[in-house]
This record gives C-alpha cells, sequence and structure tokens, in this order.
C-alpha cells in the first residue's frame, strides 16, 4: 500500500514517513505542492495526506487536483494547523476523506490510515509505538556549548525531540577546550535532521556563541521560530515549548522571553548572593531600557524570524548581557511604544540554578561596568 505525503515543513514529514514506513506502508513525501502533484501522477499512491498552507499551492489546489483534474477517488487526509471553519468545510465539499488538527500523534494519523486504507499483509501487529506529537510550527533552539562535556544532559535532548516532532536543535560548541565536540557529534548521530553541531574553533563568548547559532538558524527555511536556550537545561524543555506557544498564538509578539519570577507554584531557586546582585542589576536596565523588565538575562527566549536579523546581525558590545542589548536594538529600530507591544515576558514553571555556572561573583559585579558601555554605545548610534 502506497501513501503520498505533502507539507511543506519537513520537520514534519520526517517523523509522519517514519513511522507510516514502521507500519509497512510504502512511503514518499514532498515539501512542493506542484511537484507534489507531479508525483501523485506517477506515484499512484493509495492514499494522500496534505497539510492545508504551503506557499507554492495550497493543500486544497492538491485536493482540487486529484478530484476535479484526475476524477479520482483516492482517499485524502488533511493534517492542518488551520482550524478556518471555512476552509475545514471546504476541504470536504471538495471531497476529503478525513481531516485532522495540528498538533497531534502519529498513533492517531496511524489509527486513521489504517481505516482509510487498511493495514499492510506485513504490519507487525503486536508492535508497540512511542505516542510522537506532530506539532503545527516548526522551531530551531540554539543551544551554546562550551566546556559542557560533564553537564550536558544529552539524553533530556534526544527524549524531548524523539517525543515532539518541529524542533531543530543546533548546539554551537564555542571553541571547547574538554571533549564537548565529540560527545556534540555523538548526540547527533542518527538524529541529523534534527540536531546540527555547528563549531566555531576559537572560543567567543557566549554572545558570539549564540548570535552565529541564531543567524545560521535563520537560514532554515522550513522554521517559523527560533531561539536559544542554555545548555545545562536550568528551564528545561517542556517550559521552553510554552514560550513557543505564546509567540505562535499571539500575532504581535515578536520575542518572548522567560521570566525567573519566584511565585506560587513555580520551582525557582537562586543562590541569595546571586538574588541581591540580580535586583541591583536588573534596577539599571530597566533604567537603560526604559521598560519595566523583570528578569532580561533569563537563558531562554524564542524570537519570530523577522527580526532575527536586527536582533543578531551586528556584533554585541558585551559578553554577558547580551540580552539588554538585544532589547535596546528592538527599541531603537522599532521605537519604544512598538517594541513594548512586541516583547513579551513569561514567568517560568521552573528554573534551577546548574552547580559549575561559567558566570562568577567577580563577572557579575563586572556587569555593571558592561551595562553602563552599552548605555554609551547605543546612546551614539540613536544619535547616528
Amino acid at each position: 500500500m502506497k501513501i503520498l505525503a505533502i507539507d511543506d515543513q519537513k520537520l514534519v514529514l520526517i517523523p509522519l514517513e517514519s513511522r507510516l514506513k514502521e507500519m509497512g506502508y510504502e512511503v514518499l513525501t514532498e515539501t512542493d505542492g506542484v511537484k507534489g502533484i507531479e508525483l501523485y501522477d506517477s506515484f499512484q499512491p493509495d492514499l494522500v495526506i496534505v497539510d492545508i498552507n504551503m506557499p507554492s499551492i495550497s493543500g486544497l489546489d492538491v485536493v482540487k487536483h486529484i478530484r476535479e483534474v484526475r476524477k479520482s477517488n483516492t482517499p485524502i487526509m488533511i493534517l492542518s494547523g488551520n482550524t478556518d471553519d471555512e476552509m475545514i468545510t471546504e476541504g470536504f465539499e471538495l471531497g476529503v476523506n478525513d481531516y485532522m488538527k495540528k498538533p497531534l500523534s502519529l498513533t492517531e494519523v496511524g489509527l486513521r490510515t489504517k481505516r482509510l486504507i487498511g493495514a499492510p499483509e506485513n504490519m507487525d501487529r503486536t508492535k508497540k509505538y512511542s505516542n510522537t506529537i506532530i506539532q503545527e510550527r516548526c522551531v530551531g533552539v540554539v543551544i551554546p556549548c562550551y566546556n559542557e562535556e560533564e553537564r550536558l544532559l544529552s539524553k533530556d535532548f534526544t527524549d524531548y525531540i524523539d517525543k515532539n516532532s518541529g524542533y531543530h536543535l543546533c548546539f554551537v560548541n564555542d571553541g571547547s577546550t574538554d571533549k564537548t565536540l565529540d560527545v556534540l557529534n555523538n548526540l547527533k548521530k542518527g538524529r541529523e535532521d534534527f540536531i546540527t553541531v555547528y563549531d566555531c574553533e576559537k572560543n567567543g563568548g557566549k554572545a558570539e556563541a549564540v548570535r552565529q547559532g541564531m543567524l545560521y538558524m535563520a537560514k532554515q527555511e522550513d522554521l517559523d521560530f527560533i531561539g536559544f536556550l542554555d545548555a545545562d537545561l536550568s528551564t528545561d524543555l517542556a517550559d521552553f515549548n510554552d514560550l513557543v506557544t505564546t509567540i505562535e498564538n499571539n500575532e504581535k509578539y515578536k520575542i518572548v522571553s522567560g521570566s525567573r519570577i519566584s511565585r506560587m507554584g513555580a520551582n525557582i531557586t537562586k543562590e541569595s548572593a546571586r538574588k541581591i546582585i540580580s535586583m541591583t542589576i536588573n534596577f539599571i536596565i530597566r533604567k537603560i531600557l526604559s521598560m519595566d523588565f523583570k528578569d532580561t538575562q533569563c537563558g531562554a527566549k524564542i524570537f519570530h524570524k523577522d527580526v532575527i536579523d536586527v536582533s543578531f546581525g551586528d556584533k554585541f558590545v558585551t559578553q554577558w548581557i547580551f540580552d539588554v542589548e538585544i532589547f535596546r536594538r528592538i527599541t531603537l529600530y522599532y521605537g519604544l511604544d512598538k517594541a513594548k507591544e512586541m516583547l513579551c515576558e513569561q514567568p517560568l514553571k521552573r528554573w534551577i540554578h546548574a552547580d559549575g555556572s561559567k558566570l562568577s561573583m567577580k563577572d557579575s559585579v563586572k556587569i555593571v561596568g558592561q551595562l553602563g558601555q552599552i548605555a554609551w554605545h547605543y546612546r551614539k548610534s540613536k544619535k547616528k
């Protein structure tokens, strides 16, 4: 039994193809709707699975080709994040057999596929499958790494992307002197479509590592949003996914930043000395930005692709507090009022201070001087 799957996002097609092949189906995939129509004519599948929103032609155009041009009764299943009632109605009026809304589980896709076209003769009916979720959007996550050989929680990363499609992790090796690069390359093996290792031969600091990774990921066409996260997972991926949900569900937000605010029901821990210094630094930051930010320095942030160049195009002036520079650049480019509408600060459910942090107490004191550097540099930029 043959299945043709058409979706412009490769990160959606890969787990879908893998699951259907595991079940015993013959599967072809295509990211371009026009080429998908050509494949339909030559492949003659028993089932077509198609997304609605694609850049070249829509999934409904594919349906029209099958039903109106080819006059075919081939079963068609739509997988889409489009929940517009008129779109769904049009799909069924054109003759689709099933319509599933993302996010959805591969288990359900498999069950509905069997209902539409039956199970392959060679299917192992005793096999148990993991319940991987197909997301509506695709997200790139940049993770800067410097000498993380001992602290990198590899299994946490692989477990998450195995269960949640739509994520591509980009680990940036920032000139590590230990075996971090070897650890990252081993992590990537067998998951090359979901994990990238970007190697910087020389250590340039966290700011430059994040910047390089963000600019690299911005070139990947099938990603909707791109963010960064600390390698120690002081903010875990489930909490990071909450930030993604916020930015995808609110069109006005271009940046959603995690916030380590202590509140009921949240697991937020900090060293007491760090907490005092953080409060002092945050007061200065609010004055520089003219914004009531509670926590600019949280290492979990997600960006819409159209603000990546403004945020990361130029090298940062400072090493540790580049987050402040990002917000300052957004303010200068869009204006303060517009910037306040574009930025969202979202409290985290969990943030744990990890032992072995690269930022010492001495570095924390230096930050005050770096804030003065930012204020001076971007004041000059504004005049220009």
